[in-house]
């Protein structure tokens, strides 16, 4: 069961690299959410229950839920649509993703060790590039944001290649994710309210760093 979500969380992820819409970007952050949680499940069962309920909290509550909601309230208040008006650059964001994908996939090969799970390994990393390469390619701060998302969700899996026999490190995995989550929102909203007017609905496009 596990080897078919973490496959489905593979092909999100080539997903993100080629949709042009925003309410994609988040349907998708969703779906993962989901998929983080069923995973925590099934491999993290044997540990303390009080841990499971944790980290089965924070990826159900946190990730599937909440994340989602507040950046369907970001789309609906600025009224932002798409990433860029032409799909022409698709096709290089899909061979970039695949691209990563290969370069995780050998690393993990090369850095073969007994101590992880490599499979969870391998898609940690996959997620880290994912998410460098959607925050380095757009220049939208939502797509920013997604990508730093990406990249948390990425450090709960590598927590999880090397952390069944050491949940402590999970939970500390999952509250730097909560803490780095909301400072991230935080500093979202507050751009948004800073330099965007409710009737310009296109301005968060050319918000930068």
């Amino acid at each position: 069961m596990i080897p078919a979500l973490i496959l489905v969380y593979v092909v999100t992820l080539v997903y993100l690299a080629i949709t042009e819409r925003y309410r994609n970007f988040v349907s998708i952050m969703s779906l993962q959410g989901w998929l983080l949680f069923a995973v925590a499940l099934l491999r993290l069962h044997a540990i303390h229950p009080a841990e499971l309920a944790f980290i089965a909290l924070e990826t159900l509550v946190f990730k599937a839920l909440l994340v989602p909601f507040i950046l369907y309230r970001i789309i609906k208040r600025t009224k932002i649509n798409r990433v860029r008006t032409s799909g022409s650059s698709q096709f290089g964001s899909f061979v970039l993703s695949i691209t990563a994908l290969v370069v995780s996939v050998s690393l993990t090969y090369y850095m073969a060790d007994r101590t992880i799970d490599l499979v969870f390994f391998g898609v940690a990393l996959y997620a880290l590039l994912s998410g460098l390469t959607l925050i380095v390619l757009r220049s939208q701060l939502f797509s920013h944001l997604v990508g730093f998302l990406i990249i948390e969700n990425g450090v709960f899996l590598f927590s999880m290649a090397i952390g069944v026999e050491m949940p402590g490190v999970i939970n500390i995995a999952i509250l730097l994710d909560l803490l780095m989550s909301v400072l991230m929102m935080g500093i979202l909203f507050r751009r948004i309210d800073d330099r965007i007017h409710a009737d310009d609905a296109d301005a968060l496009t050319h918000v930068k760093d």
